[in-house]
This record gives structure tokens, C-alpha cells and sequence, in this order.
């Protein structure tokens, strides 16, 4: 590999022969789904891309790469908003299983790198059997609310001040701040019977939860730098097992 190949390890750019005998490879997973009215429909996947290369750029000493991100998620809770495009559950659960079982024979570990929390059931369903079949050779990672409230605050659910601030980092031009507003403030906890029973939409008019303003481009880069010192902790303990 090129020390540009080396700096920007991107799977998708690599011939054939380069990708053999990688030692880690990284498969962001995202979802294509309203983002309140001021945030782009790919929110999700922006993230886990960008925290996925972020960690592999920082470790030059292992053979990892990022392949081109799964941008479809598990999104029918948001399936009332326009722009949304989601996939089922158990569709999901295939295309999973599907690309560990395609990376398994000269990949050593994949990873899903998911910005989006829908995606959990899914993941969690085809790692059952990925235990089954080759055991160590796939996870998961998620961001986390206790990582990021390290930053020194707690963080909202959906397109709220946590979000709008990482997407003011990496993506600002697509930050429509003059309309950004409030959507539903209470804790998930209490917004999510009336989710389950329907849709983001039964909980909140504008589809977002929590409240976007004083977000920044700053605490933005500090919320990012916090999940990639994150997923790098989790691919130190799954190449350790």
C-alpha cells in the first residue's frame, strides 16, 4: 500500500489483492431517515463514516480498512416522514450476515460501526450466528450515551443538540440552522411507549428529540474524538479475545 492508501484506508479504493489478509475490517452501517427539518437525511451514515475512518486513521500499525458504508438501516420508526427510506428487520439481519460471511475468507474481524440505534436488533440477531459459525470473527459497535456524556453533558436521542453539533463538524454546509427548533425535550425513556405503539411522528411533531440549539462545531469534534477513542477501545478488546 501507498502511504496515501495508509492515511485514508478506504476498502473501496483498494484493488483486489490489496484488501487480502486484512487484519480488521470496518463496515459503517447508517440509515437514510428524516433528521428533524435541519438536518440531512444521512446524518447516520456521515457519522459512522467519519468515526470509522477517524479510527482507522489512527492506527497505521494494523491492516485496517474501511469498506463503503451499508447506508440503509431499520428505520420504520420514521417511516411517516418524507425522505425516509428503511428496510426491515430481518432484511437487514441478512445483509449483515451476508457481508461478514463475504469478508470472512480475507478479512480477520469485521466490525459494523453503526450511527444509527436501529440497527441494534438487527446486529445483535446476526452476531448470534456469526458466533455460531466462526467465533471472533465479527461485532458491533454503537455510540453510547455514558461515552458521550463524558463531553460534559447529556445527550438527546435524535436530532437534537448531540447530532446537530456532529454533523456542524463534519458536514456544515448541510446544517440548516436557521431551522433548527425544539421537538419533544422529555427523556426517551417516557417518549418511547408512544414510539413503539407508532412512530417518531406520535411523539414528536417535528421528529426530533431533544433540542438542537446551542450546538457547535466544537463540542461536535469533542463528541467525535470521544466515539472514536471509543471504537478503538472495542477493536483492542476483539482483536485481544
Amino acid at each position: 500500500m501507498s502511504g496515501t492508501e495508509q492515511a485514508e484506508p478506504a476498502a473501496g479504493r483498494m484493488a483486489s489483492p490489496e484488501a487480502a489478509g486484512l487484519r480488521v475490517l470496518l463496515v459503517p452501517l447508517g440509515a437514510v431517515e428524516q433528521h428533524g427539518p435541519h438536518l440531512p437525511l444521512d446524518t447516520d451514515v456521515r457519522i459512522a463514516e467519519h468515526v470509522a475512518h477517524s479510527a482507522a486513521r489512527s492506527l497505521p500499525d494494523l491492516r485496517v480498512a474501511v469498506a463503503p458504508a451499508l447506508p440503509y438501516g431499520a428505520s420504520g420508526e420514521h417511516r411517516t416522514f418524507p425522505g425516509t427510506l428503511w428496510l426491515a428487520v430481518e432484511t437487514v439481519t441478512v445483509a449483515l450476515l451476508d457481508l461478514a460471511r463475504a469478508a470472512r475468507p480475507w478479512a480477520g474481524h469485521t466490525v459494523f460501526v453503526s450511527g444509527h440505534g436501529g440497527n441494534a436488533e438487527p446486529a445483535s440477531a446476526a452476531l448470534r450466528v456469526l458466533r455460531t459459525e466462526a467465533p471472533g470473527s465479527a461485532s458491533a459497535w454503537f455510540p453510547r450515551a455514558g461515552v458521550l456524556a463524558a463531553a460534559g453533558r447529556a445527550p438527546d436521542a435524535h436530532a437534537g443538540r448531540t447530532e446537530t453539533s456532529m454533523l456542524l463538524a463534519i458536514a456544515p454546509d448541510l446544517v440548516r440552522t436557521d431551522l433548527a427548533e425544539p421537538g419533544a425535550t422529555a427523556p426517551l425513556a417516557d417518549l418511547l411507549p408512544a414510539i413503539r405503539a407508532g412512530s417518531i411522528a406520535d411523539a414528536s411533531r417535528n421528529g426530533v428529540l431533544g433540542d438542537p440549539a446551542g450546538a457547535t462545531a466544537a463540542e461536535g469534534r469533542a463528541l467525535l474524538r470521544l466515539l472514536t477513542e471509543d471504537l478503538r477501545a472495542h477493536l483492542a478488546r476483539a482483536l485481544n479475545r
